[in-house]
């Protein structure tokens, strides 16, 4: 018996299926209310869960919650699954969700969520699986913030201080794969939860190994040596064989960012919107993309990213119009004997946003614009330039979540310093719209709300909105059910299957 015992688990282990995947830096604390940097954050999703996430079409769904409802527009009512356990099988209750709450409101717990939850009135379970959640007034985010991970009381209640805990190290969570050891600077291993709530993953280990150069990365992906890894656009039209197209899978899809040139709007030069949509004309976004991604990128027209409810799809592309854009100019009051002329700064350390300056200098001259470049080393480029509003254009970029916030970027009072409406736009209907769009939980009202806010500033031009990268991911073909989506790969991951 025992040598039975000993051959089921030998064969267990050699059958045993494992993702390999790889990661650049080590995680500091593994908990999602303090995971701050990208690799905490990664490791962190596949240990805890939010009650609510995103489905695979970028729609808030239930996760750890069953379901919810709005008693009131601001009263949210939330039903929680009564199937779940930690990884150390004790059963998650509403007890959890509060204390969570509590953490994150906590004065001496630092995280970067804390304002997300500055509309919440008050949170309190109404029973072991109910809880009531009531907001200031309506709020757009109501069911965005609490796709945070949920911490477990019973094993955090008594601790004096979260931040040093123990616990950020070995975390018990209710996700799909528990953490086997955490040592930093090492690879991490994660194996699959046999209680998982939503079923057990199909793949058995989630091998991360620690690689902190991107060219060892490359090299670990050519090798075969990972299952999954992310690509440059040079990379993948100039540094790969057909041995690496037969051996993955190539999935493109738009990154959750744009590049943008930003006017200063209280600079006399480009308070005449004739300039700005001169220059806008004089332009040709899809040149840039060709040039500088190898195609593996999109023209960008508006704030909001494509493909998500906040896109509209009314608003074109600008084609670049030479001839148009000189005659602004010369109505501008613009010409030979008088070019328009203007200075713009960026960062080093970013060769792709130093070659767009290139190349935008080379295009605008087409229309008689001069542009000078200035390029600064970036904390000096970001505390005498952008801060201080000390500059006629900015290039820069700006990353974006999958529910649109307008207000940072684009409400008048985020002009003020410290705030991110670099360019100092204001508007006084978008001002209304966004407020309005603040206070509206029917994501189809938002929707519309957000489209109108795209089509104003489009039209306003006070940035010339650029492209937006790919981000270019290749997969093993060895792994079936992948399921490419607008939030990416993962969503699905407890399906996949590595065939032999």
């Amino acid at each position: 018996m025992k040598f039975l015992t000993f051959y089921l688990l030998l064969f267990t282990y050699l059958t045993a299926s494992t993702l390999n995947l790889s990661m650049s830096s080590s995680p500091s604390r593994l908990n999602p209310i303090l995971a701050n940097d990208s690799a905490s954050s990664e490791i962190s999703d596949w240990l805890f869960n939010g009650l609510f996430k995103y489905d695979k079409n970028g729609n808030p769904t239930v996760d750890l919650a069953k379901s919810y409802y709005f008693e009131t527009p601001s009263k949210l009512i939330i039903k929680l699954k009564e199937d779940v356990l930690w990884h150390d099988g004790t059963k998650f209750t509403s007890k959890d969700v509060i204390f969570t709450y509590e953490q994150i409101i906590n004065p001496k717990v630092f995280n970067s969520i804390k304002s997300n939850f500055k509309e919440v009135k008050s949170v309190k379970a109404l029973d072991e699986f109910t809880i009531e959640v009531v907001y200031n007034q309506p709020y757009f985010k109501a069911l965005e913030i609490w796709m945070v991970g949920i911490l477990p009381y019973h094993i955090l209640k008594d601790e004096k201080d979260l931040m040093t805990s123990s616990f950020n190290k070995n975390p018990i969570g209710t996700g799909s794969y528990k953490l086997k050891e955490f040592k930093t600077g090492q690879d991490i291993e994660l194996i699959a939860n046999e209680n998982y709530f939503e079923g057990v993953p199909k793949i058995d280990k989630i091998l991360y190994k620690f690689l902190p150069d991107a060219n060892t990365s490359f090299l670990y992906l050519k090798q075969n040596k990972l299952d999954i890894g992310g690509l440059t656009p040079i990379q993948i039209d100039r540094q790969i064989d057909e041995n690496f197209k037969n051996s993955y899978k190539i999935i493109q899809k738009p990154s959750f960012s744009f590049t943008y040139l930003g006017f200063n709007l209280k600079d006399e030069k480009f308070k005449d919107k004739k300039v700005r949509e001169a220059l806008s004309l004089a332009i040709n976004r899809q040149e840039l993309v060709d040039i500088l991604f190898f195609g593996y990128g999109k023209v960008c027209n508006g704030p909001f990213l494509p493909d998500s409810f906040a896109y509209n799809e009314e608003v074109k592309p600008i084609i670049q119009n030479i001839e148009k854009a000189k005659e602004l100019l010369k109505e501008a009051g613009y010409d030979e004997k008088n070019p328009f002329t203007f200075e713009i700064v960026t960062n080093t350390g970013n060769d792709i946003r130093i070659n767009t300056a290139l190349i935008l200098q080379h295009q605008l001259q087409r229309a008689g614009v001069v542009m000078k470049i200035r390029v600064m080393e970036w904390q000096a480029f970001l505390n005498t330039v952008v801060h201080p509003r000390n500059f006629e254009a900015v290039l820069l970029g700006w990353s974006l979540a999958l529910m649109p916030d307008a207000y940072p970027l684009w409400h008048s009072s985020s002009s003020k310093l410290g705030g991110f409406n670099l360019v100092g736009y204001e508007n006084k209907k978008v001002d209304e719209l966004i407020e309005k769009g603040i206070h509206t939980v029917n994501r189809e009202e938002l929707g519309t709300i957000y489209k109108e806010i795209f089509k104003i500033i489009s039209d306003d031009l006070p940035y010339l909105f650029l492209y937006i990268p790919d981000g270019i991911t290749v997969v093993n073909k060895k792994i079936e059910n992948i399921e490419p989506s607008f939030i990416g790969i993962m969503h699905n991951q407890k399906d996949w299957v590595i065939k032999d």
